[in-house]
């Protein structure tokens, strides 16, 4: 292939000036590289490498990916996260109770962290899109709405694609107030939502120790793994 008005350099050594001529074409080897236009210089590159780089860029055209559908796989994982600022005036509702704090979520619905990074989980495990996505916050219809709402469709949503809950593993992250005295009126709740037997639902709670806006009582977050298993 010939390159007109092209000039080509190496990364060794300059070329000499007396090679430079207009007799015979200079052939230069695979490693050089184009650079700025030589207006006196006609330069011919045979090399293959240079050839197919360049029969490359001409001919690649993009390419549309197909859509493959979801594998039916035995067992399917997801993982969940969400966060929401604490703010005085609002209820702090963790699983679907009403824990008693001198602030609470503020979101475009409940807030409830925990319930809301469980269907994230649930979602992930299914390849399907987050709650954001399916509830979105701009839709009015889901201003102030119970997160139960969206938990039970993203078991309607399990279900439908023919899995069921194997096991949740949940961790609450804030520093105040201590979830302790909750945490098996909590995970009751969070079972009969999910419609799944205790001894398959964990949670766990942790401060953040006094850092960030986790620590600082300014904020709430949740992360929740779960493991879906194909129904027989």
């Amino acid at each position: 292939m010939a390159m007109a008005t092209s000039s080509i350099y190496c990364a060794t050594t300059p070329l000499p000036q007396r090679t430079l001529s207009k007799q015979s074409p200079l052939h230069l080897p695979a490693a050089c590289v184009t650079r700025h236009a030589h207006p006196s210089l006609r330069i011919t590159a045979r090399s293959p490498a240079l050839v197919a780089a360049a029969t490359s860029a001409v001919e690649a055209q993009p390419q549309q990916e197909a859509v493959a559908p979801a594998k039916v796989l035995p067992f399917r994982v997801g993982h969940g996260f969400d966060l929401h600022r604490l703010e005085p005036g609002y209820p702090l509702i963790i699983g679907g109770i009403n824990i008693p704090h001198d602030r609470g979520c503020e979101a475009h619905s409940d807030g409830d962290v925990l319930l809301h990074c469980v269907v994230d989980a649930i979602l992930g495990a299914l390849g399907l899109p987050d709650i954001g996505q399916i509830f979105p916050d701009t839709d009015p219809k889901w201003k102030g709405a119970a997160s139960s709402v969206f938990i039970k469709e993203a078991v309607r949503l399990m279900h439908e694609a023919g899995y069921e809950l194997g096991n949740l593993d949940a961790t609450l992250i804030l520093q105040r107030p201590k979830v302790s005295p909750h945490k098996e009126a909590i995970r009751s709740n969070l079972c009969k939502l999910l419609g799944a037997d205790p001894s398959v639902v964990n949670l766990k709670a942790k401060t953040h120790e006094k850092v960030d806006s986790l620590g600082e009582n300014r904020s709430i977050a949740a992360h929740t793994v779960v493991l879906l298993m194909r129904k027989h």
